[in-house]
């Protein structure tokens, strides 16, 4: 058996008393698109945030690739890691977030190339030729040299993800990646996402676009109220959930 890409083993989080995740298990497997559905404040982001540390979990274990996330275990208890052990584990995770976090005053090349430069210690030349293959990836090898605001919303996504894969990551993470963009431009998005899923990309989604789950996910999570209340295939999930909350969802976004 190999070791699950994800491995989440009741998981909790509070914000506050505000309780966020209560007792979240899932198992991802290695080039599995996993992908999570639920309405809003069901605690998707946050469980997806939690993946790669950007929160602390308050209860349970979370390993990517068989490593603890965050922690150091010591005779049954979690020790936090320090910030440059965190960023050594998040360097294997690519995360894409809602908004596109581009900074404003640099080039499409420029944002690509900061992490591997600096990060990944990759020479100029180097993370400049990896920029331009990932923006030929991505569809957009004429935009090498555009700023982010004269690129649309679709566009600048795009690039968000060719800057994470920049890092060569084992992991894919999508926070709801389409749902800041005008409908007219989730299709290119959407089909970046499918070609990495058919690369054998292991990628986590959080998203609301059930046409994608129904033909890209190998697995779907309906989330509700912090926990986890049907899992399964995602066309036997969509066509026939087995819980009156998963169904209640379903039967609005469907």
């Amino acid at each position: 058996m190999s070791t699950p890409a994800v491995l989440a083993r009741q998981v909790h989080k509070n914000f506050g008393p505000n309780h966020v995740l209560r007792g979240i298990d899932l198992e991802v497997a290695p080039g599995q698109v996993q992908v999570i559905v639920g309405p809003s404040g069901s605690g998707k982001s946050t469980f997806l945030r939690c993946i790669n540390h950007l929160e602390r979990i308050d209860a349970g274990r979370l390993y990517v690739d068989g490593e603890l996330v965050g922690y150091r275990e010591v005779h049954g208890k979690l020790h936090e890691l320090r910030p440059q052990e965190v960023a050594r584990q998040r360097v294997r995770t690519g995360m894409v977030f809602q908004h596109f976090n581009l900074f404003s005053h640099m080039t499409v090349t420029q944002n690509i190339i900061e992490a591997p430069r600096h990060v990944r210690g990759l020479s100029k030349s180097d993370a400049v030729t990896l920029a331009h293959d990932l923006l030929a990836q991505v569809g957009l090898a004429d935009k090498a040299d555009a700023y982010p605001a004269e690129l649309s919303g679709g566009q600048q996504q795009r690039v968000a993800i060719a800057r994470a894969l920049a890092m060569e990551p084992k992991l894919m993470l999508f926070d709801e990646p389409t749902s800041a963009l005008d409908p007219e431009l989730v299709g290119d998005v959407l089909a970046v996402m499918r070609s990495l899923a058919e690369g054998g990309m292991t990628m986590v989604v959080v998203t609301h676009e059930m046409g994608f789950a129904r033909d890209v996910g190998d697995a779907l999570v309906v989330m509700a109220d912090g926990r986890v209340v049907e899992q399964g295939p995602p066309r036997e999930v969509l066509a026939n959930p087995s819980t009156e909350r998963a169904a209640k969802f379903l039967a609005r976004v469907n």
